[in-house]
């Protein structure tokens, strides 16, 4: 019994549920955007001063929204470091996202340990631009001032937690988050103070990973505070993906992650490693292609009703697109490892050339790209049965009619949610309660591939061929 919260602070904003501690029932919701200034140019900042999600949060919980509240969690954006000096304080803003000026940083941390294998071997993961173990690199390089103020290391939900907590002497993270740094093994559980030496130049206090049920602590009004997490493990969570479940995100580029009884080591970095909210792992494979394929597709082909009218265009074909193959690596590819190649659009003949054809090409073409990420899960070990597909692309027609015979599996794509915050308010009740909530899943719309899916495979086995002659060896 009991009424739980959960919060999501994601990059531009903060969204809080209230749901009933046994069913999972949204009773009420607030949202606040942070109080942030875009930098010049446009996009997100690199650098945010960590009170920005507090004010946020205040206002997203203001009007009584947690009123009878007993047990709140916390998700938040991944990626990352919030940097405290020996008395607790911010010793620069929050450096988060996907921070280019640290590409440099990330390949100079792959040569110090020797090579990208070594990183895949001791965390799971190889150092990139948004790494938090090459923020620090980064850091150490161009701010070595305040670099060597730092006594401490956070991420932004373990930060979030400890200021609700008021501060405490003791700093708690989660399994989730910490796998997610580049200086904790999913594979052994473990910190590696070495490598964040290796970063940042001297070892600094790490928080204390507690377990996916355990209560961070209480409030000093007596609320509990559950263990939080990052916003890929909550939103699983939230979803109620488990064993036999994959995840497949349709972003301009796209993931897949799936839930598995063990950390993959996967010495070619391939596999990212993480750890889940709930004991599991999550690996996850990414590639630089998704969606903007189809978006690449509607300008050439100059659709004025984007990409609702490329599915449209698209069901007008056939499978297989007469013949008509695209390799959607427009800016190079991570699955396979090309990072410098560029697409291909093969089998052009006299009765291929039609905008229909195109247009079924590319979402073969991308759901296809998707499915080889899958099968590097796969011939790991991996079982997948289910797979359940996010972003606004995964409501095409298209989209929905082709994925499950090519990814050879139920295809489920769940009602739009905020299930970040649902999965914080999940974690909230195990910790209330003691036990791991049994929540209704998300509800959603389910497709199988039924008799179609011989037909779905004839077309990736047309893909792989068109993969193979172009890129031979590239899944060596």
């Amino acid at each position: 019994m009991g009424i739980v919260a959960g919060l999501d602070s994601s990059p531009e904003f903060t969204r809080i549920v209230v749901c009933d501690a046994d069913t999972g029932a949204v009773l009420r919701q607030g949202y606040a955007p942070h109080p942030l200034e875009a930098p010049e140019g446009g996009g997100r900042p690199s650098d945010v001063d960590p009170q920005a999600w507090l004010l946020s949060l205040g206002e997203a919980a203001g009007g009584g929204l947690l009123e009878s509240v007993q047990a709140i969690g916390v998700s938040a954006q991944q990626n990352t470091v919030v940097p405290l000096d020996a008395q607790g304080n911010t010793v620069r803003p929050a450096l988060v996202g996907g921070d280019k000026r640290a590409q440099v940083a990330a390949a100079d941390l792959v040569d110090r340990l020797g090579s990208r294998e070594a990183w895949a071997e001791a965390v799971g993961t190889v150092p990139q631009a948004a790494l938090p173990v090459t923020k620090l690199r980064w850091l150490a390089r161009s701010e070595p001032g305040n670099a060597e103020q730092v006594a401490a290391l956070m991420q932004a939900h373990d930060w979030l937690v400890w200021q609700l907590l008021g501060r405490p002497a003791r700093r708690t993270t989660d399994r989730g988050g910490a796998s997610s740094t580049g200086y904790w093994s999913a594979a052994s559980a473990t910190w590696r103070p070495d490598l964040v030496e290796l970063a940042l130049g001297h070892r600094v206090a790490l928080p204390e990973v507690i377990g996916p049920g355990e209560a961070a602590g209480r409030t000093p009004e007596g609320l509990v505070i559950s263990a939080g997490t990052g916003e890929t493990m909550a939103a699983a969570f939230g979803l109620g993906v488990q064993s036999g479940d994959a995840v497949v995100s349709l972003g301009a580029s796209g993931s897949v992650m799936a839930v598995h009884h063990e950390a993959l080591v996967d010495s070619s970095g391939s596999i990212t490693s993480l750890a889940d909210a709930t004991g599991m792992h999550l690996p996850v494979v990414h590639t630089s292609n998704a969606v903007r394929a189809l978006r690449g597709t509607v300008e050439m082909l100059g659709l004025d009703g984007g990409l609702e009218e490329l599915s449209e265009l698209a069901m007008k074909s056939t499978p297989g697109a007469h013949g008509l193959v695209l390799l959607p690596y427009l800016e190079g590819e991570k699955t396979p490892n090309l990072p410098h190649t560029a697409g291909t659009l093969s089998g052009l003949r006299r009765e291929s050339m039609k905008p229909e054809h195109l247009a079924r090409a590319s979402f073969e073409g991308m759901l296809c790209g998707l499915a080889d990420a899958m099968d590097v899960l796969r011939g790991r070990g991996v079982e997948i049965r289910r797979v359940f597909l996010l972003g606004a692309a995964a409501e095409l027609h298209a989209v929905q009619s082709v994925a499950p015979a090519v990814f050879g599996a139920q295809v489920v794509v769940p009602q739009p949610a905020d299930y970040a915050a649902i999965g914080a308010a999940r974690q909230a009740a195990w910790a209330l309660n003691g036990q791991l909530p049994q929540w209704q899943g998300a509800a959603a719309q389910v497709f199988e591939a039924g008799d179609e899916l011989p037909v779905g495979q004839a077309v990736r086995q047309q893909y792989r061929a068109v993969r193979d002659q172009i890129h031979p060896g590239a899944f060596a």
